[in-house]
């Protein structure tokens, strides 16, 4: 099938779920862009259509994605350019981009090794931050990332762009702060809430044991519930005018320093 209309229902809905409200009542997601479709295959979360502009195609494989996804059943459909334009999020787009079921997962299906490395992030607003935490996250081999009390939504297309596919890559759950920390307690994991009001610098703490990094908003930082629940407050030196980071840029640096402890040569 070739779409060429704009008004097809097709191109409607699709550009419907670039809003969460339709997004959660389909159930469905948009992942866009050849490696973040690439890493949702190759983690078996597949897309139920792939919607295709051969015109707008930036490399030599794209031939054998689509083959992927229709070997994973997805329906294929092809567009012309005006029609591609409207329904992507990207600038430049890639001419790939792909319906499928949303991201589910619960704490009740969470299993981690000992000692575990997880994430919290509360609240984050922007959904860039998120994604790249989860990248973060991704390269430094947490085993989950916890979102808790959600602003922005884990299957947001900004955030599947962000993180490049990651969120396809490890375990990433939704929930509420109380949820979080209930299992937590649970499962003996200590909480180290990042502030920039701790006395304590993150390289001081003991990142090798079961360990929690929760992380807040970019405006106001950790609410005071998990900054009462944490067994550990650090900071990172802040050395010029600016009194906090990025977000993202701090679970980056928090991240790096767990995975310094833990390697071999650290002990």
């Amino acid at each position: 099938m070739l779409i060429a209309s704009l008004q097809n229902p097709r191109v409607k809905a699709v550009v419907r779920l670039r809003q969460r409200s339709h997004r959660d009542d389909t159930g469905l997601m948009l992942i866009e862009g050849y490696r973040e479709i690439k890493r949702a295959l190759d983690n078996k979360h597949f897309p139920v259509e792939l919607y295709v502009c051969r015109e707008l195609f930036q490399g030599e494989n794209e031939g054998t994605l689509i083959r992927q996804c229709q070997d994973a059943k997805a329906e294929v459909l092809e567009c012309t350019p005006a029609v591609f334009t409207k329904m992507t999020y990207r600038e430049r787009p890639e001419g790939l981009l792909a319906v499928a079921p949303q991201v589910k997962r619960s704490l009740a299906d969470l299993k981690v090794p000992s000692p575990a490395l997880l994430v919290v992030a509360e609240s984050i607003e922007k959904p860039g931050n998120l994604g790249t935490i989860l990248r973060s996250a991704d390269a430094a081999g947490v085993h989950a990332v916890i979102v808790c009390d959600r602003c922005t939504d884990i299957n947001n297309p900004n955030v599947v762009r962000a993180s490049i596919g990651t969120l396809f890559s490890l375990p990433v759950i939704e929930t509420t702060s109380a949820e979080a920390m209930e299992w937590l307690a649970a499962k003996k994991i200590q909480i180290v809430a990042a502030t920039p009001h701790a006395e304590k610098v993150y390289t001081q703490a003991d990142l090798r044991k079961n360990t929690v990094l929760v992380l807040g908003t970019e405006q106001y930082g950790l609410s005071s519930k998990w900054l009462e629940q944490a067994q550990e407050k650090v900071r990172i030196p802040m050395l010029g005018q600016s009194d906090s980071l990025n977000v993202a840029s701090a679970a980056t640096i928090l991240l790096y320093e767990a995975v310094r402890q833990r390697a071999p040569a650290a002990h």
